[in-house]
């Protein structure tokens, strides 16, 4: 199977794992669909070199930050599910289940970053990117950056209206992405 091929079977499960996102221009799942599809854009163009000099600097990068993405991962989604009382009836319908949380969740990874699955795309992205970087490579995980943060400063909007003040308080005590810079 070619790139091409590859890219547009993986961007036809992506519109479908976010269809319903897709359905609510604005909302977070919205822009972090166009994430996706910048990542989906990095592995493609990316993967025929993956481990051809695991010992250069760029491909050690690129294992660590995928490795960080992981752990992120596991430890936002676990905490949510966990903590954050997911609850069906959150009204919004562009949400994953895991997502409707009704309690706001400020400890674990999340008493040092507001997103930790955000943070874990974006380590993902720009791992993808180190495997080989390259002028196309640079623009989609700038691309990725720019969409994962849309995404980020929409889920505070919506946080904001949903926890109100206490969100509020929350945010100025953690950073968005990264633990005590960003």
């Amino acid at each position: 199977m070619s790139d091409l091929h590859l890219f547009i079977a993986g961007s036809l499960v992506l519109v479908w794992w976010s269809r319903k996102p897709l359905s609510k221009p604005g909302s977070h799942g919205f822009y972090r669909f166009f994430a996706w599809e910048a990542i989906l854009g990095l592995l493609t163009l990316n993967h025929a070199v993956w481990g051809t000099d695991p010992y250069s600097p760029h491909q050690f990068t690129s294992w660590l930050l995928m490795l960080t993405s992981i752990a992120l991962v596991i430890l936002g989604v676990s905490t949510l599910k966990r903590d954050g009382a997911p609850d069906a009836r959150r009204d919004d319908r562009s949400f994953y289940e895991f997502e409707k949380t009704t309690q706001l969740v400020s400890h674990g990874i999340f008493g040092y970053i507001r997103h930790p699955m955000y943070a874990s795309l974006l380590a993902l992205a720009w791992g993808a990117y180190f495997q080989d970087p390259s002028l196309p490579g640079t623009l989609l995980a700038l691309s990725a950056s720019v969409a994962l943060w849309l995404t980020a400063t929409t889920d505070e909007r919506e946080c904001l209206a949903y926890f109100g003040p206490e969100y509020a308080a929350y945010m100025q005590r953690t950073k968005r992405f990264i633990p005590f810079l960003l």
